[in-house]
C-alpha cells in the first residue's frame, strides 16, 4: 500500500438525485480526514452491459476493474431494492472478481426508504466473502433517507457521523492481513 491510502467508493445508484451517492460523500469525507486519497465511481458514468461470462472485457469494464484493482480499500454503497442490493452493482461486482477483492478491505453502506436495509448488507457481505475480501464488521445505514438526507445533505447528525465513520474504517484498515482463504472462496472458483 503507498503511503497515502486510496479508497474508492462504486455508488449503486443511478438516479441524479442519489441519497447513495450523498451517504458515499459522507464516507468519502471521512475517508480523506483519516488521510486517504479518494474516487467515486458513479456506475452512471460507465457502460456496463449485463455481465456475460463469454464477453468479461464489455463496455467499460476494463476501466471498472482497473479502478477497483488500483484502490487499498473499497466502499460500496447501494439503495435497498425488495430486500437486497441494487441490479447495476451486482453489475458491476459480477465484472470483478479475484484480482480485484482477493485480500481487499470493503465497507458496506446501504439506503432505503424504510427502517431496515440491513438485509442489502447481508448480501453483499455473502458475495465479497466468496470473492475472499476482508469486509469491516463496521457498516453503515441510511433508513428512512427521504428524512434524513435533504438538498443533497445528510440532516441526521448521527446517521451523517456513522458513514463518517465507515469511511475512516477502511483507511484504518486497508492495511490489514486478513485470514487465510474462506471456505466459500474455494468453492466459487472457475463458477
Amino acid at each position: 500500500m503507498a503511503d497515502t491510502p486510496h479508497v474508492v467508493a462504486i455508488c449503486g445508484s443511478l438516479r441524479d438525485e442519489s441519497h447513495t451517492r450523498t451517504a458515499l460523500g459522507v464516507a468519502l469525507d471521512g475517508a480523506e480526514r483519516a488521510g486517504a486519497s479518494t474516487e467515486l465511481i458513479d456506475l452512471r458514468e460507465l457502460e456496463l452491459p449485463v455481465f456475460d461470462a463469454d464477453a468479461q472485457d464489455a463496455g467499460d469494464a476494463p476501466e471498472l476493474t482497473r479502478r477497483v484493482r488500483e484502490a487499498d480499500a473499497v466502499l460500496l454503497g447501494t439503495p435497498m431494492y425488495h430486500g437486497s442490493y441494487s441490479s447495476v452493482l451486482k453489475t458491476a461486482l459480477d465484472y470483478c472478481g479475484f484480482d480485484e477483492f482477493e485480500n481487499e478491505t470493503v465497507g458496506l453502506l446501504a439506503v432505503a426508504g424504510g427502517r431496515f436495509p440491513v438485509s442489502a448488507l447481508d448480501h453483499l457481505r455473502s458475495v465479497c466473502r466468496a470473492l475472499d475480501a476482508w469486509v469491516l464488521p463496521y457498516q453503515a445505514v441510511v433508513p428512512q433517507a427521504y428524512q434524513a438526507i435533504q438538498d443533497g445533505e445528510i440532516v441526521d447528525e448521527e446517521l451523517a457521523e456513522r458513514a463518517a465513520t465507515l469511511g475512516r474504517r477502511v483507511v484504518q484498515y486497508a492495511e490489514i492481513e486478513p485470514d487465510p482463504d474462506s471456505f466459500e472462496s474455494e468453492e466459487n472458483v472457475g463458477a
